[in-house]
């Protein structure tokens, strides 16, 4: 089998490769890069492409045969779609748009799963909770507006030319290598900094009393190549855990592992315009289709996450108290 993974250098692009080479290496790893990069992964076959580029798109993938492809490139963060919301709108629609272009004519039509996100489905009413992927769709930013039309761009595709794609939405999910840009991730570097001694014992936060449905990276792209292998086309699939976590929560558990006193202070910066207030998934559906679960408990997640930054500003482990 050959996959073509379009965003294989970001962070869940990596730990879905490192998921084919572990337990699937029978699997051709082939990836979309940025001209002038290359894989930071071992084993995959390099594609150099600007997906905002229609025409670079169709020259590169010209001749290249795939069953099926995971499209993980995006401007991934909420909260800088705020600062850029046109590039944010560029970049995940007309990146899909023209990948599916590209595919769509083919004698045979590879499979294409599409991840979207659970900031789709916006600010709930509580009897809504836990969202099932029928429940209504409210976008609250111009980043979660970009992904629910990649999702009807992906419907309309299959309908209209039968080019099998599968939707996902992914409600929040973490582990090593995640982009400081997120909360969680936020914390971690800025206790690790205050365990090495380079920045004085503050954390700055954002809105804490947020209530996310979290997930480790690592059981997410588990979900999502059961999806590749298992998924209805035309079908949307929340993949999440189905329980929500305070965010200040994750924030205690950081601190308490530290072990040293840490003073929390709230940066009107981090603060964004419109926060969805509790955000939980029902991923009956995903499980119903492939039997999925999740493996790695959220401590064990975050005390990863806490050691990846450790090692980024030189602890090789954590230190005494």
């Amino acid at each position: 089998m050959r996959v073509l993974i379009t965003g294989v250098n970001g962070f869940v692009g990596t730990h879905l490769v490192d998921l084919l080479r572990a337990e699937h290496p029978q699997v051709e790893i082939l990836g979309l890069v940025k001209p002038g990069t290359s894989p930071t992964r071992a084993g995959v076959a390099a594609i150099e492409v600007d997906l905002d580029d229609a025409a670079s798109v169709e020259s590169a993938l010209a001749g290249v045969a795939v069953d099926a492809v995971v499209h993980l490139a995006a401007q991934s963060s909420p909260s800088l779609s705020w600062n850029d919301p046109a590039g944010t709108l560029r970049t995940n629609v007309h990146g899909l748009l023209h990948l599916l272009e590209a595919v769509r004519g083919r004698a045979s039509v590879p499979r294409v799963l599409v991840v979207g996100s659970a900031e789709e489905y916006g600010a709930a009413a509580p009897a809504e909770l836990p969202l099932a992927e029928d429940a209504p769709l409210r976008p609250a930013s111009p980043y979660a507006v970009s992904k629910v039309a990649q999702g009807y761009l992906a419907l309309q595709y299959w309908l209209s030319h039968g080019v099998p794609t599968v939707r996902t939405r992914a409600f929040h999910h973490t582990g090593p290598g995640r982009a400081e840009s997120f909360a969680e991730s936020s914390f971690a570097r800025q206790v690790a900094e205050i365990e090495a001694g380079l920045r004085e014992p503050v954390v700055q936060v954002g809105n804490l009393d947020a209530v996310r449905d979290f997930t480790d990276v690592r059981d997410v792209v588990r979900a999502y190549w059961m999806l590749v292998e298992r998924g209805e086309p035309g079908e949307v699939y929340n993949v999440c855990r189905g329980t929500g976590v305070r965010v200040g929560e994750l924030l205690g558990e950081m601190i308490a592992a530290a072990g040293i006193d840490i003073q929390v202070r709230v940066d009107p910066e981090r603060l964004r315009p419109s926060d969805v207030p509790v955000l939980v998934g029902n991923p009956g559906k995903l499980r119903r289709r492939t039997s999925w679960e999740p493996r790695i408990g959220l401590a064990q997640t975050m005390r990863d996450l806490l050691d990846y930054w450790r090692a980024r500003v030189g602890l090789r482990t954590a230190p005494t108290p």
